[in-house]
């Protein structure tokens, strides 16, 4: 029996479990905790493993409220996800599985029916966003316990700072050996809400329950999950400091400052020095530089950066006097600022010149098509493949509530199916008119050695880079246009 939702779901056949001294890995980032033998075992979630998560998904969010990163993480999304409003974000590939076409569009109803339930045509580039950020994305799997062959009734997304997997390990000794072997592993996640009074009244929630989409990423300890934007938190502290510090020194720096020696006669020290503060009181700049607001404020309680100088000048010399320092010079200078900015871009595998956001995007020939943009877009490949799990688990979970599939099948299935994405129309479009334009020049200056040194087999594989299924397919088109007559002007008009 195989508990699903809280209830039993028969196989046709159970694999003993083998055991092993090391749980199973997984890029999950659950936290392991030994059984206690008892039920409802106590699971501290606000130990330090989950405040160091919490944490780090507040980092997150926070970085990505920088300009810089936020730009950056618009561009990976707008890559991932192209929104059009006559064709869905994605879809479902069913070419490889070999089932009947009415499995097939049942497959594909059930696929359309999660979306709908995600609202994803509408919302995609949020909850592709709220993924990339956090780097994970659960959500709750809504079913109606009376009626399960219903499907899924309403997907919940979960903020999953609230939300930990964790695994219950219950071992045993094993007595030749005396090593400690695993006998059960229970998985589940802990959900507690903020305003509960403590870690104990967390909620137990079965991992069927929850569709549960990580980055994939990884700590070195294989502990925590990791956001896409790990790299990116040295680079936007480093900007973030590099460009208060700009400020405060052209602040300081750029206007001309004054230098006043005042004549104090032969007042003593201490009259002296009270004449000199009065002076100074009255004098003085009182503007100073917040640094979390960017404003310049006026405020007598702080020592101010624009602070003139204020000398002493005994009788005898030339007086009371006032000369001006001058500002700063070099002060366009930005090559650290843009260093920063650079690297907080190549930390995100985001193309450098996608920086400047003056510069025009280039929709030209393939041959222009930098490596930072080829290397962008397999990055945007293992990405749309990593998100594509959520679609995955829902799928499954749909498809065994219906009953269209056992846990057998989904076995077998889960390695053909794959999701196709909507790429960017006019870069998608230009790209594949400048490839068959360069296989067909190609095609004309070898066409004199066909027939010689190659054959049509060879030319069509090599120079057209058409597989065995084109090759057939094209030779059955042309059978039937020439039985048409399609070709009968072949000699005067090229066809």
């Amino acid at each position: 029996m195989a508990e699903f939702f809280g209830f039993e779901i028969k196989r046709k056949s159970e694999e003993p479990l083998r055991p092993s001294f090391v749980p199973k890995d997984s890029d999950d980032g659950a936290g392991v905790i030994q059984s206690g033998g008892h039920f409802g075992a106590y699971i501290d979630i606000d130990g330090d493993n989950a405040k160091t998560d919490i944490d780090l998904m507040l980092k997150y969010r926070d970085i990505a409220t920088q300009p810089e990163c936020d730009a950056a993480i618009e561009d990976i999304i707008n890559e991932a996800i192209v929104g059009d409003h006559a064709e869905a974000p994605v879809n479902i590939v069913l070419d490889e599985l070999k089932i009947s076409d009415k499995i097939k569009e049942s497959v594909k109803h059930e696929f359309d029916t999660i979306t709908r339930l995600l609202n994803f045509n509408q919302y995609s580039h949020d909850i592709f966003r709220k993924w990339y950020i956090d780097g994970r994305l659960p959500y709750h799997i809504i079913i109606d316990k009376e009626n399960s062959k219903a499907g899924i009734k309403e997907l919940r997304y979960i903020d999953p700072v609230k939300l930990r997997k964790v695994k219950e390990i219950e071992e045993e000794q094993d007595p030749l050996t005396g090593a400690k072997i695993i006998k059960k592993v229970d998985e589940y996640f802990m959900y507690q809400d903020k305003e509960m009074a403590s870690s104990s009244q967390g909620l137990k929630i079965y991992p069927d329950a929850i569709a549960y989409c990580t980055s994939g990423m990884m700590d070195p300890q294989r502990k925590r999950i990791l956001s896409y934007l790990q790299k990116a938190l040295k680079p936007v502290n480093q900007l973030r400091m590099m460009e208060d510090s700009l400020v405060i020194y052209r602040i300081s720096r750029a206007p001309e400052r004054r230098i006043f020696y005042i004549d104090v006669g032969n007042l003593p020290k201490g009259k002296a020095e009270d004449y000199l503060r009065g002076i100074m009181n009255q004098y003085r700049n009182k503007l100073i530089y917040d640094a979390k607001t960017g404003d310049i404020k006026d405020d007598r309680k702080h020592m101010s950066m624009l602070e003139d100088f204020f000398l002493p000048r005994r009788e005898g010399g030339r007086g009371t006097e006032i000369t001006t320092l001058p500002g700063g010079e070099n002060l366009g200078q930005i090559d650290d600022i843009l260093y920063f900015q650079k690297k907080l871009y190549r930390s995100l595998n985001v193309p450098i010149n996608r920086l400047e956001q003056e510069s025009q995007f280039s929709l030209g020939r393939t041959t222009e098509i930098t490596r930072d943009e080829v290397k962008f877009k397999k990055f945007i490949d293992r990405l749309r493949k990593r998100f594509s799990d959520l679609f995955m688990q829902l799928l499954k979970t749909q498809l065994l509530l219906k009953g269209i599939i056992t846990k057998e099948d989904w076995a077998d299935w889960k390695e053909t199916i794959t999701f196709d994405y909507i790429e960017d129309n006019y870069f998608a479009e230009l790209k594949q008119s400048e490839m068959i334009r360069e296989r067909f020049d190609m095609l004309g200056s070898v066409q004199d050695y066909i027939g010689k040194f190659i054959s049509i087999e060879w030319t069509a594989k090599n120079v057209l880079r058409m597989d065995d299924e084109q090759i057939k397919e094209m030779e059955e088109q042309m059978k039937q246009e020439k039985a048409d007559g399609a070709y009968d002007n072949e000699d005067d008009d090229g066809f």
